[in-house]
Protein backbone atom coordinates (compact mmCIF):
# COMPACT_ATOMS: atom_id res chain seq x y z
CA UNK A 1 0.00 0.00 0.00
CA UNK A 2 3.04 2.15 0.55
CA UNK A 3 4.53 1.52 -2.86
CA UNK A 4 3.52 3.27 -5.71
CA UNK A 5 1.46 1.90 -8.53
CA UNK A 6 2.23 -1.77 -6.93
CA UNK A 7 0.59 -4.97 -8.10
CA UNK A 8 -0.39 -7.35 -5.83
CA UNK A 9 -0.99 -11.33 -6.82
CA UNK A 10 -3.07 -12.44 -3.53
CA UNK A 11 -2.12 -16.30 -3.31
CA UNK A 12 -4.35 -18.58 -1.12
CA UNK A 13 -2.75 -21.73 0.24
CA UNK A 14 -3.96 -25.04 2.10
CA UNK A 15 -6.53 -25.69 -0.41
CA UNK A 16 -5.98 -29.11 0.99
CA UNK A 17 -7.68 -28.35 4.05
CA UNK A 18 -11.05 -27.50 2.01
CA UNK A 19 -13.56 -29.43 0.24
CA UNK A 20 -13.73 -28.73 -3.35
CA UNK A 21 -16.58 -26.46 -3.53
CA UNK A 22 -15.53 -23.91 -0.41
CA UNK A 23 -12.57 -23.33 -2.86
CA UNK A 24 -14.40 -20.81 -4.96
CA UNK A 25 -16.44 -19.37 -1.43
CA UNK A 26 -13.27 -18.59 0.19
CA UNK A 27 -11.97 -17.36 -2.75
CA UNK A 28 -14.71 -14.63 -3.57
CA UNK A 29 -15.09 -14.22 0.24
CA UNK A 30 -11.25 -12.85 0.00
CA UNK A 31 -11.74 -11.15 -2.86
CA UNK A 32 -14.61 -8.94 -1.52
CA UNK A 33 -12.36 -8.56 1.80
CA UNK A 34 -9.99 -6.84 -0.17
CA UNK A 35 -11.85 -4.41 -2.44
CA UNK A 36 -13.76 -3.82 1.07
CA UNK A 37 -10.31 -2.97 2.27
CA UNK A 38 -8.89 -0.52 -0.43
CA UNK A 39 -13.03 1.22 -0.44
CA UNK A 40 -11.73 1.83 3.72
CA UNK A 41 -8.55 2.86 2.81
CA UNK A 42 -9.19 5.25 0.40
CA UNK A 43 -11.27 6.66 2.66
CA UNK A 44 -9.12 7.05 5.54
CA UNK A 45 -6.83 9.10 3.04
CA UNK A 46 -9.61 11.21 1.99
CA UNK A 47 -10.33 11.75 5.96
CA UNK A 48 -6.82 12.45 6.83
CA UNK A 49 -6.03 14.88 3.67
CA UNK A 50 -9.22 16.76 4.86
CA UNK A 51 -7.89 16.79 8.91
CA UNK A 52 -4.73 18.51 7.62
CA UNK A 53 -6.06 20.84 5.17
CA UNK A 54 -8.80 22.19 7.48
CA UNK A 55 -5.96 22.57 10.24
CA UNK A 56 -5.46 25.87 12.43
CA UNK A 57 -1.97 25.87 10.79
CA UNK A 58 -1.90 23.79 7.70
CA UNK A 59 1.50 25.11 6.16
CA UNK A 60 3.07 23.02 9.37
CA UNK A 61 1.48 19.95 7.80
CA UNK A 62 3.04 20.50 3.85
CA UNK A 63 5.23 17.28 4.17
CA UNK A 64 2.65 15.28 5.85
CA UNK A 65 -0.17 16.45 3.39
CA UNK A 66 2.09 15.33 -0.47
CA UNK A 67 2.76 12.17 1.28
CA UNK A 68 -0.98 11.34 1.58
CA UNK A 69 -1.60 13.09 -1.32
CA UNK A 70 1.07 10.85 -3.33
CA UNK A 71 -0.50 8.04 -1.49
CA UNK A 72 -4.17 9.01 -2.96
CA UNK A 73 -2.86 9.12 -6.26
CA UNK A 74 -1.20 6.12 -6.41
CA UNK A 75 -2.65 2.78 -7.98
CA UNK A 76 -2.95 -0.49 -6.34
CA UNK A 77 -3.44 -3.61 -8.82
CA UNK A 78 -5.12 -6.42 -7.35
CA UNK A 79 -4.70 -9.55 -9.31
CA UNK A 80 -7.68 -12.28 -8.86
CA UNK A 81 -6.61 -14.79 -6.02
CA UNK A 82 -4.60 -17.63 -6.83
CA UNK A 83 -5.81 -20.52 -4.53
CA UNK A 84 -3.03 -23.73 -4.32
CA UNK A 85 -2.47 -27.03 -2.28
CA UNK A 86 1.19 -26.03 -1.46
CA UNK A 87 1.99 -30.16 -0.94
CA UNK A 88 1.08 -30.42 -4.81
CA UNK A 89 4.02 -29.98 -6.98
CA UNK A 90 1.99 -29.57 -9.85
CA UNK A 91 0.03 -26.01 -7.66
CA UNK A 92 3.49 -25.02 -7.46
CA UNK A 93 4.59 -25.25 -11.09
CA UNK A 94 0.72 -23.46 -12.13
CA UNK A 95 1.36 -20.45 -9.90
CA UNK A 96 4.97 -20.04 -11.23
CA UNK A 97 3.40 -20.26 -14.07
CA UNK A 98 0.79 -17.31 -13.34
CA UNK A 99 3.40 -15.35 -11.83
CA UNK A 100 5.46 -15.34 -15.30
CA UNK A 101 2.32 -14.49 -17.12
CA UNK A 102 1.66 -11.00 -15.26
CA UNK A 103 5.35 -10.52 -15.36
CA UNK A 104 5.19 -10.32 -18.94
CA UNK A 105 2.23 -8.39 -18.89
CA UNK A 106 3.37 -4.92 -20.54
CA UNK A 107 0.07 -3.23 -19.28
CA UNK A 108 1.22 -4.08 -15.86
CA UNK A 109 4.88 -3.94 -15.94
CA UNK A 110 5.76 -1.66 -18.79
CA UNK A 111 9.35 -1.87 -18.06
CA UNK A 112 9.47 -5.18 -18.89
CA UNK A 113 10.74 -4.82 -22.44
CA UNK A 114 13.65 -2.79 -21.09
CA UNK A 115 16.80 -4.11 -22.47
CA UNK A 116 19.68 -4.74 -20.15
CA UNK A 117 23.34 -4.31 -20.67
CA UNK A 118 25.60 -7.30 -21.54
CA UNK A 119 27.96 -6.39 -18.40
CA UNK A 120 24.31 -6.83 -15.71
CA UNK A 121 24.29 -10.38 -16.85
CA UNK A 122 27.87 -10.87 -17.07
CA UNK A 123 27.52 -9.78 -13.18
CA UNK A 124 24.54 -11.70 -12.60
CA UNK A 125 26.61 -15.05 -13.81
CA UNK A 126 29.45 -14.13 -12.12
CA UNK A 127 27.79 -13.54 -8.79
CA UNK A 128 25.92 -16.69 -8.80
CA UNK A 129 29.08 -18.86 -9.47
CA UNK A 130 31.19 -17.25 -6.39
CA UNK A 131 27.51 -17.68 -4.14
CA UNK A 132 27.68 -21.32 -5.11
CA UNK A 133 31.47 -21.41 -4.80
CA UNK A 134 33.07 -23.95 -1.97
CA UNK A 135 34.64 -20.43 -0.39
CA UNK A 136 31.42 -18.89 -0.03
CA UNK A 137 30.30 -19.04 4.13
CA UNK A 138 27.11 -20.27 4.45
CA UNK A 139 25.87 -16.97 5.38
CA UNK A 140 26.47 -15.43 1.97
CA UNK A 141 27.54 -12.18 3.27
CA UNK A 142 30.31 -10.41 1.50
CA UNK A 143 32.03 -7.29 1.71
CA UNK A 144 30.83 -4.59 -1.22
CA UNK A 145 34.71 -3.74 -1.82
CA UNK A 146 35.64 -7.72 -1.30
CA UNK A 147 32.87 -8.63 -4.05
CA UNK A 148 33.78 -5.79 -6.14
CA UNK A 149 37.54 -6.77 -5.96
CA UNK A 150 36.31 -10.57 -6.90
CA UNK A 151 34.67 -9.26 -10.17
CA UNK A 152 37.46 -7.49 -11.03
CA UNK A 153 39.37 -10.57 -11.31
CA UNK A 154 37.21 -11.65 -13.96
CA UNK A 155 39.01 -11.07 -17.46
CA UNK A 156 35.29 -9.69 -18.68
CA UNK A 157 35.00 -7.34 -15.79
CA UNK A 158 38.13 -5.97 -14.99
CA UNK A 159 37.00 -2.33 -15.54
CA UNK A 160 33.94 -2.63 -13.54
CA UNK A 161 33.41 0.42 -11.03
CA UNK A 162 32.15 0.31 -7.99
CA UNK A 163 29.20 2.79 -9.01
CA UNK A 164 28.34 0.83 -12.18
CA UNK A 165 28.36 -2.55 -9.18
CA UNK A 166 26.45 -0.32 -7.28
CA UNK A 167 23.40 0.41 -10.04
CA UNK A 168 23.37 -3.38 -10.87
CA UNK A 169 23.28 -4.62 -7.24
CA UNK A 170 20.04 -2.74 -7.61
CA UNK A 171 19.25 -4.12 -10.38
CA UNK A 172 19.48 -7.89 -8.39
CA UNK A 173 17.60 -6.65 -5.64
CA UNK A 174 14.64 -5.91 -7.03
CA UNK A 175 14.90 -9.49 -9.20
CA UNK A 176 15.26 -11.23 -5.33
CA UNK A 177 18.95 -12.32 -6.26
CA UNK A 178 20.95 -10.85 -3.67
CA UNK A 179 19.63 -8.64 -0.79
CA UNK A 180 21.72 -5.31 -0.66
CA UNK A 181 20.15 -3.03 2.30
CA UNK A 182 21.85 0.05 0.99
CA UNK A 183 19.46 2.73 2.23
CA UNK A 184 20.78 1.00 6.08
CA UNK A 185 23.91 3.30 6.99
CA UNK A 186 25.22 -0.34 8.83
CA UNK A 187 24.57 -2.55 6.14
CA UNK A 188 25.31 -0.40 3.58
CA UNK A 189 28.61 -2.50 2.93
CA UNK A 190 27.48 -5.63 3.26
CA UNK A 191 25.78 -7.69 0.27
CA UNK A 192 23.73 -10.89 1.07
CA UNK A 193 24.44 -13.12 -1.88
CA UNK A 194 22.20 -16.05 -0.32
CA UNK A 195 19.02 -14.40 0.61
CA UNK A 196 17.60 -17.64 1.80
CA UNK A 197 19.72 -17.71 4.73
CA UNK A 198 18.11 -14.05 6.15
CA UNK A 199 14.65 -16.20 5.76
CA UNK A 200 16.28 -18.86 8.04
CA UNK A 201 17.06 -16.72 10.57
CA UNK A 202 14.14 -14.36 10.45
CA UNK A 203 12.09 -17.34 10.78
CA UNK A 204 14.17 -18.30 13.95
CA UNK A 205 14.06 -14.43 15.46
CA UNK A 206 10.38 -13.67 14.51
CA UNK A 207 7.77 -15.98 15.14
CA UNK A 208 4.39 -16.46 16.78
CA UNK A 209 4.13 -15.86 20.65
CA UNK A 210 8.31 -15.05 20.61
CA UNK A 211 8.09 -13.16 24.16
CA UNK A 212 6.13 -15.69 25.89
CA UNK A 213 8.81 -17.91 24.71
CA UNK A 214 11.35 -16.48 26.29
CA UNK A 215 9.98 -15.47 29.29
CA UNK A 216 8.76 -19.30 29.90
CA UNK A 217 13.13 -20.06 29.88
CA UNK A 218 13.96 -20.02 33.26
Amino acid sequence: MRVPNSVVLPVGTHVDCCQEEEVEEKRQDIMNKITAMMAERKRNLAHCINNLECSEEPKFYVDQWERLKEMEIGTLTILNLVAVNCTDHCDIKKLEAIILEHVKNEKLFPEVVRVLPPVYRQVEAAIVDIAQSEEMADHGMMDLQYLLSKLSQRKHLANLGRELLQDILRYLHRIGLVVWYEEIKQLESTVFLQPTFLITMFKLLVRYRLVQQLESIS
